[in-house]
């Protein structure tokens, strides 16, 4: 097959617009990181215009697929970790055309980081942790258990994948199986709220108690990749924020993990006249504490 493709892949490494080329060979009939075709072609590429293109060919007896993605959606699968076979691809692909090393340096930089991402990642996490803790408290309050015990579980999966990017691990969809052996306290924790006795009010209240401990622990190190975007200018506005590619993937949560961030004082706010008088424009600097550490 990869005879046959050779002329397919030869046009596109002639295209300026092209990074790389890389070539996948199946191991097994159902192999799944080739989705079941015995070839897959590879191309990364700098047209951000399309996102993704697909084309299917045969000759008659072998089945392969081309992807062309272009480097903004692979560095979005990269950090977001949605898209687990593409770092199959990365590392078991040949390359067989590589402009100024893109895909070489990709591999080295997968070997040695095989959590790409892992700062960002980690902040996700934990914005996603903290707003469905805080939803789960209000639920819990108002004495409506069935929602603060869906929030409580979504907070605690959040927590599992925080505790995995933390430990140098991608998380799976069985993230559960992998936290008896990363962190048994935290599946402890996990085990108790869906399968103990005790009265659902008791269990919602101890993994709030344990989701704050755990939040705090973990505020420092999940929020220096924010931190440290805001470190670069002396004050962001919230749509300077918004506006820069990293920060989007933590689309509706960034401006409550910033306002979580301002409540411990780890960003503070300033406040920048508008045409208005009476009223300014609010925008966001690391705490001045941190500057000087």
């Amino acid at each position: 097959m990869e005879q046959i493709l050779r002329p397919v892949y030869q046009e596109r490494a002639s295209l300026p617009d092209t990074l790389s080329v890389l070539l996948i060979e199946n191991q097994r009939e159902d192999d799944p990181i080739t989705d079941t075709f015995d070839t897959i072609l590879f191309i990364i590429t700098s047209n951000n215009e399309v996102p993704i293109q697909t084309k299917h060919y045969t000759d008659g007896k072998l089945k392969a697929a081309m992807h062309i993605i272009s480097e903004k959606q692979l560095t979005h699968w990269l950090l977001v970790g949605t898209n687990k076979k593409i770092i199959d691809w990365l590392v078991l692909g040949k390359i067989y055309f590589d402009r100024d090393e893109y895909a070489e340096r990709l591999k080295q930089q997968l070997s040695a980081e095989p959590l790409f991402g892992r700062n960002i990642k980690m902040g996700m996490e934990l914005a996603k942790m903290i707003r469905a803790y805080n939803e789960g408290k209000i639920h819990f309050e108002r004495k409506r258990y069935m929602d603060a015990y869906l929030r409580a579980i979504n907070s605690l999966h959040h927590l599992a994948r925080l505790v995995a990017i933390k430990a140098n691990t991608l998380p799976e969809e069985t993230v559960w199986s992998q936290m008896k052996k990363i962190d048994p306290a935290v599946y402890k924790l996990y085990e108790e709220l869906i399968g103990s006795e005790e009265a659902v009010e008791k269990r919602l209240d101890l993994v709030f108690l344990a989701s704050e401990f755990f939040i705090h622990n973990y505020t420092n190190e999940a929020s220096e990749h924010l931190l440290g975007i805001l470190n670069k200018k002396e004050s962001w506005n919230i749509q300077e924020l918004h506006e820069r590619e990293e920060l989007s993937l933590y689309s509706s949560d960034l401006e409550f993990f910033i306002e979580y961030l301002v409540d411990k004082q780890l960003i503070e706010t300033v406040s920048v006249p508008s045409k208005n008088d009476l009223l300014f424009h609010r925008e966001y600097r690391l705490a001045r504490a941190l500057k000087t550490m």
